[in-house]
Parts: structure tokens; sequence; C-alpha cells
């Protein structure tokens, strides 16, 4: 008969190491006469205070990478729409200068695998699509029209444009170096193939 995963995992928790810990304290009482007739209820007591004052186990739960970079896909895309559906609510410039940022972070989620074996170029690819392009664009949207006209905040809008894009090429530029390396390698060792 196969024990189960659930219960496996329970025989390796601190809830059970704890509760083990409290059994043996009443297993000693007992031993020490100090438990008298009801030793076995006071072992079972104390095997469950000490289950239940253990920490709970923390769940962890793990996104495929295909599924976390498909999420970041789709904030990207909806900003980029938003945009978009704004026509000459935002600067004619914007448009293209967040499709390039776009561009950039898509070549780096069209490989989720890779993207999540390096952290930190994650959490950079994460911070640019959750936080930071829609913090801009959104901040600049939310001013009166005529107020932004006024003020020229549409140039400060392309200038963070311009320093977001630049951020992204540098995680995609060290994203990329890997395989820039690879090509290398593979192209040396096809000269020093054809040599022998």
């Amino acid at each position: 008969m196969a024990i189960s995963d659930a219960v496996l995992r329970y025989l390796a928790s601190w809830k059970n190491l704890a509760g083990c810990a409290g059994g043996l304290l009443g297993l000693a009482l007992h031993f020490a006469g100090l438990a008298g007739s009801y030793w076995v209820l006071v072992v079972a007591g104390l095997y469950g205070v000490g289950a239940l004052a253990a920490p709970p186990e923390e769940v962890v739960l793990v996104t495929a990478p295909e599924e976390e970079a498909g999420q970041l896909r789709s904030e990207l895309d909806a900003l980029v729409a938003r945009v978009h559906g704004f026509g000459g609510r935002v600067p004619a410039e914007v448009a293209p200068k967040l499709a390039e940022v776009a561009d950039v972070l898509r070549g780096m989620l069209d490989r989720p695998r890779e993207l999540r074996g390096d952290p930190d170029a994650l959490h950079s690819v994460t911070r640019l699509i959750g936080t930071d392009l829609p913090l801009s664009v959104q901040t600049y949207l939310n001013l009166p029209w005529w107020y932004a006209a006024a003020r020229g905040s549409g140039a400060e809008l392309l200038r963070q444009l311009d320093l977001l894009r630049a951020d992204a090429v540098r995680v995609a530029e060290r994203f990329h170096a890997a395989d820039e390396q690879r090509q290398a390698d593979h192209g040396r060792y096809l000269e020093d193939r054809d040599r022998l």
C-alpha cells in the first residue's frame, strides 16, 4: 500500500516534528510518574499542542514560465493598445517609442524558459512592464490635455520612454550575450573543423 504524497509531506513537516517533541515530553512525564493513569491522553494532548503551535507550511505557487511570460506579454500589449486608443491625446512620437520598447521586451518574452533562468533579467522585464512603463504613460494620461499641452508634459513622457528603452536594451544585451558567445564559439568550431 503506497503512502500518499500528502501524508509524506505531513510526516516531514514542522507541525509533525513539533507534535512529536510534545509527545516525547508527554512520555517523559509518564516515566517520571507525573502523567498518572491518563498518560496516553497527556501524550496525545501534548502532540496536538505541539502540532498546533508550529508555524504553518509555506505554500509556494509556481507558474509555468510560458504562463508567466504570457501574462507579462498581455500586460504589455494592453498598454500599447491603450496608448493607440488615445490617438491624438498623446504626442505622435509616443506610440513609435513605446513600440520600440515593447519590441525589445518581446524578444525576451519569446524565450520564457531562458528568461526564468535569468532572475535579474526577469526582474527587470517584470519591473519595466508592470511598473515603469505603465507609470510613465498613466501619469501623463492623468493630466488634462490642456494642462499637458501648456506644460510640455509630452516632452517629459518622451524623455522617460527614451530612458526606459535604454534600460530595456541594456537588459536585452545582457540576456542575449550568451547566444552571441555561442554563435562566435560555433563559428570558431566550424573554422577549426575545416582545417582538419
